[in-house]
């Protein structure tokens, strides 16, 4: 017969089991959302790409239309990031989200608003804001890889 602890285990592996196929259906929602998300985004690149060099015939290297393509194609790398982070979830090679790849999607969001940072109508006080969120996710970075080298 079994015993009390050996039932136990048993019925902590069934939950631990049915959470684990929860995550993972909830990580493939995520992974579609995100999906139509990429879909949408990569459309709008495609069309700013258009309208702006092709019929407007816009320098390239201008500040404004530098800022808006780069801005949307890294937004498209954040959006791939998510993505096969999540995927790490839905085929069951992790179970969570690890803590250095969120990090390193801050550090490129951070990276993208400085690129569409509009520098004529932003104050000092917000650069040095995200100059110090820059730094903390960078030494955040650093510990979390100098951790997981040990």
């Amino acid at each position: 017969m079994d015993s009390p602890e050996e039932k136990t285990s048993i019925t902590d592996k069934a939950i631990h089991n049915y959470y684990r196929k929860f995550e993972s259906l909830i990580a493939l929602i995520l992974t579609f959302i995100i999906v139509v998300i990429v879909i949408v985004a990569i459309s709008r690149l495609g069309y700013s790409v258009y309208n702006m060099l092709l019929v407007g015939m816009q320098d390239p290297l201008d500040h404004k239309v530098f800022q808006t393509i780069f801005g949307e194609i890294i937004t498209l790398l954040i959006a791939l990031e998510f993505s096969h982070t999540l995927q790490y979830v839905v085929t069951r090679q992790q179970s969570i989200i690890q803590t250095k790849v969120v990090v390193l999607i801050a550090i490129l969001a951070l990276s993208r608003k400085f690129i569409i940072l509009d520098l004529d109508k932003v104050n000092a006080g917000e650069i040095l804001g995200l100059s110090t969120a820059t730094l903390a996710l960078g030494l955040t970075y650093l510990i979390l890889k100098l951790k997981n080298s040990n």
